[in-house]
């Protein structure tokens, strides 16, 4: 690790605290002019830091600068997350983790972005994600259960997303079956998971797990029309959340959420934020439209639906698109 690098993460493990130039130049084995300039260095790169002659250096709270060496101290995973590349525009997270899975990267690798030029939604739909305001990431998984737990990765993931985002904004978030987080009636997160099956088709080689977080306010980066169904955690909340530490979050909760999925202990938090129940809807599979009541989840994350004339339907991530409240 450079200076700069070993710099910035030894400023942000202080959790704000003041370090002197001395202290820091001791841990990190150089000068105090050394540190000086690698100060220099992270304030051209645009990181806020404070210095103050009696006490020396900080790393303020307002820096929207997303950085591996931020988020890495945060991090009390064993695995996800530790492989981790921070890039500021990318054209898809999950286009470069499936091209380092390709080179044999390990379990947990994770591709972090400040933008996407050509952002995943679900069935070939297009997710903006302008820079600056967004948290884009990427996860490589490379399971250990059986190819029938599969189809669950992406509601556990949205169970440690929106855990990770209610534990630092304290507003509550809602789960649309099968992979969008609501607040406040509007979508702020999307979540797409690709899997690739083994040469049997009997296996689950890897999934790359793509999460799309709206973090900071919006204003007038999204058309009226997206306006009126996606929002943005400032915008709900007030509340302009450090995007390392909301992604350290999700990744120390995905790692518990993923081990959860082979006993299915997940879903009981899955159905306590999913908000269809309850609700008529309307779901649209294959070519077909449908309209009923959904009634729940079942123990392998499908939704329940009871069409006008009593028929009950379970609706997988594989068959559904996503579903819609009628109002």
């Amino acid at each position: 690790m450079n200076v700069r690098s070993a710099l910035l993460a030894t400023l942000a493990g202080a959790g704000g605290d003041y370090i002197s130039g001395a202290a820091l130049a001791e841990k990190l084995g150089v000068s105090r002019n050394a540190v000086w300039k690698a100060v220099k260095s992270l304030e051209a790169e645009g990181f806020s830091i404070s210095s103050i002659t009696s006490k020396g250096y900080k790393l303020n709270e307002d820096n929207n600068r997303l950085s591996a060496d931020l988020i890495l101290p945060l991090l009390n995973t064993k695995e996800i997350g530790r492989n981790i590349k921070v890039f500021d525009e990318v054209d898809s997270t999950n286009n470069v983790v499936r091209e380092l899975e390709t080179e044999k990267a390990p379990h947990g690798t994770s591709v972090v972005a400040n933008r996407q030029t050509a952002g995943k939604g679900r069935i070939g739909r297009h997710f903006v994600s302008p820079p600056g305001v967004g948290l884009y990431l990427s996860v490589l998984v490379r399971p250990n259960f059986d190819l029938h737990f599969a189809p669950m990765i992406t509601a556990a993931t949205a169970c440690a997303a929106a855990e990770a985002i209610e534990e630092l904004c304290g507003s509550n978030v809602m789960i649309k079956w099968v992979n969008d987080l609501y607040m406040n009636g509007k979508k702020i997160c999307g979540i797409l998971t690709e899997a690739s099956l083994g040469l049997e088709m009997r296996v689950l080689d890897c999934a790359t797990i793509g999460i799309g977080i709206n973090v900071h306010s919006i204003g007038d980066l999204f058309d009226a029309e997206l306006k009126k169904t996606a929002t943005s955690i400032e915008d709900e909340t007030g509340i302009r959340l450090d995007r390392n530490r909301l992604c350290a979050g999700i990744l120390n909760r995905l790692e518990i959420y993923l081990g959860k999925i082979s006993d299915r202990s997940f879903l009981r938090e899955y159905r306590e934020r999913e908000l269809l129940t309850g609700n008529m809807i309307t779901a649209v599979v294959g070519t077909e439209k449908l309209i009923g009541e959904a009634l729940g989840i079942d123990d392998n994350a499908n939704l329940i639906i009871r069409l006008p004339y009593g028929e009950i339907k379970y609706l997988s991530s594989g068959e559904a698109n996503l579903c819609r409240i009628v109002n």
